[in-house]
């Protein structure tokens, strides 16, 4: 079986980015943006591996792989796995519900 690719949307990305940059800003250091990013990196390597690990969300084509304050929303197609938000918990959830609704268009 060969692994699928990870493909990050643009939201998805930006989002990753904003977080990075806020822990970067806040802690005057890179240093738990980088514990973060590489908690990311193992998770996907996981979801790669592994890719209907997951739970479906409340979407059904779109799985979540849940990091502590942080969760990854992702799709599963023949040779991608496509990570469609990168969303920190602790915002408002009908932010995400929005913007999950739009990715399915």
């Amino acid at each position: 079986m060969v692994k699928k690719q990870i493909i990050w949307t643009n939201t998805a990305s930006s989002q990753l980015r904003q977080i990075l940059d806020f822990w970067v800003d806040h802690n005057q250091s890179d240093s738990y943006s980088l514990k973060l990013l590489d908690k990311v990196e193992k998770n996907l390597l996981g979801i790669v591996s592994y890719p209907e690990r997951s739970p479906e969300s409340i979407f059904p084509e779109m799985r979540v792989a849940a990091m502590n304050h942080y969760s990854i929303y992702y799709k599963i197609t023949e040779e991608h796995v496509v990570v469609t938000a990168f969303w920190d918990n602790r915002q408002d959830p009908r932010k995400l519900f929005e913007l999950l609704k739009r990715t399915r268009r």
